[in-house]
């Protein structure tokens, strides 16, 4: 019958080219010359690996999110939603999206996230689903809006052509010396006592939408990595890091790359330094920073993001999450590369993180014969690493 969700639905794999994504992080990172890039590294007594993992990540969790959309006469555009702004750009996010529908200024646009004053139902910030299932409630209610406007100004203007939103005015096609401003329509659409008001619309240049979520969408990413492990200290320089997405369309490039490589931030402290500690009494053991490592600037290699955008087909612009799922193969990857590194001598990594120390551990019992250890492929040379010293 498989998988489902907690409202009971089957959970589908809804969109995403995982073959493409592969071929281009493979591509990318040079995997088809690597061989001899690392016999030449062995022949030197340098240990060179590469290794690479897939990521799947469901995003966009509803079951709804609401958003307002609402002009002011002096034409800024105001945006009420219940999503929650937490450094991550969703501010940023949320007012292109209304940009590209209404053909405004971005600096015209100001957004309130979260504020119960504004919007009274909303879920907040969590499971990357903020731009997918707010920004499709802005983009709905964005639409609305700029219905109404050509609504109202094809009667202001007595015009019966084709209407263009641009620059904060809706013109007539052709003549943009023909034109009535979004703050105009707006004091129209507030209406005066005895006057004239514009027919076949409601009250205000704005409306609400809420975007509802029946099934999830799947973001997807393949990533590649290169490290060299030196055999006399167990350390594991990621000496390269390539990362393939597929997160549908992309709102904002350099606010998702930025997710993007803190996600892979995120797992490499989980590969090699986030270790948990406990007593015997079950009692913390890594207390402080000093205990409990983290990656800093001078572990985290340049990191090269590429896009496949596949749009998912369950919200209007196909957006899927962009950070979370960028955590999930790096530790998988990680350890294929330190496992290809240590190929020679069998080292297995089962654990991680994997420590210096815990590293050297295991290089120093294969090179001293532990036969329970795995056998790796046999391979022996006087040039090898196996016989670097240590």
């Amino acid at each position: 019958m498989g998988l489902t969700n907690r409202a009971g639905n089957a959970v589908v794999y809804d969109s995403g080219d995982y073959a493409t994504c592969q071929r281009k992080g493979l591509d990318a990172a040079g995997y088809a010359n690597f061989p001899a890039k690392q016999e030449a590294a062995r022949r030197q007594g340098r240990w060179l690996g590469m290794g690479f993992a897939h990521g799947l990540k469901c995003t966009g969790r509803g079951p709804y999110e609401t958003a307002t959309v609402r002009i002011t006469p002096t034409g800024r555009v105001l945006i009420y939603t219940g999503a929650h702004a937490m450094g991550q750009g969703i501010e940023t996010a949320l007012a292109q999206i209304c940009c590209d529908e209404l053909g405004v200024a971005i600096d015209d646009v100001e957004v309130t996230c979260g504020d119960t004053g504004f919007v009274s139902s909303g879920i907040g910030g969590y499971a990357s689903r903020q731009t997918i299932v707010a920004g499709s409630s802005v983009q709905l209610a964005a639409a609305a809006v700029r219905e109404k406007a050509l609504t109202v100004a094809a009667q202001l203007l007595g015009s019966d052509k084709p209407l263009t939103l641009a620059n904060g005015n809706v013109h007539v096609s052709g003549r943009p010396d023909l034109a009535v401003s979004l703050g105009r329509i707006a004091v129209a659409l507030r209406g005066a006592a005895g006057y004239w008001f514009p027919e076949n619309v409601e009250v205000g240049l704005e409306a609400t939408r809420h975007f509802r979520v029946d099934s999830m969408t799947y973001a997807n990413a393949f990533h590649v990595c290169e490290v060299e492990v030196d055999p006399r200290t167990g350390h594991v320089h990621i000496t390269r890091y390539v990362a393939v997405q597929d997160s549908g369309k992309i709102v904002n490039p350099l606010v998702a790359e930025g997710q993007i490589v803190g996600g892979i931030v995120h797992g490499i402290g989980n590969a090699l330094f986030e270790w948990m500690g406990y007593d015997r009494n079950g009692q913390p053991i890594t207390t402080t920073f000093a205990d409990y490592l983290l990656p800093t600037a001078t572990e985290v290699p340049r990191i090269e993001v590429i896009t496949n955008e596949t749009l998912s087909p369950l919200n209007p612009m196909g957006m899927k999450g962009v950070g979370e799922v960028s955590v999930i193969p790096v530790t998988s990857a990680i350890a294929s590369a330190i496992d290809d590194a240590l190929r020679p001598i069998g080292v297995r990594v089962r654990e991680t993180p994997l420590s210096p120390v815990r590293l050297l551990e295991l290089i120093l019992e294969r090179q001293h014969g532990d036969d329970d250890a795995p056998s790796g492929d046999g391979r022996r040379s006087a040039t090898s690493p196996v016989n670097a010293p240590v």
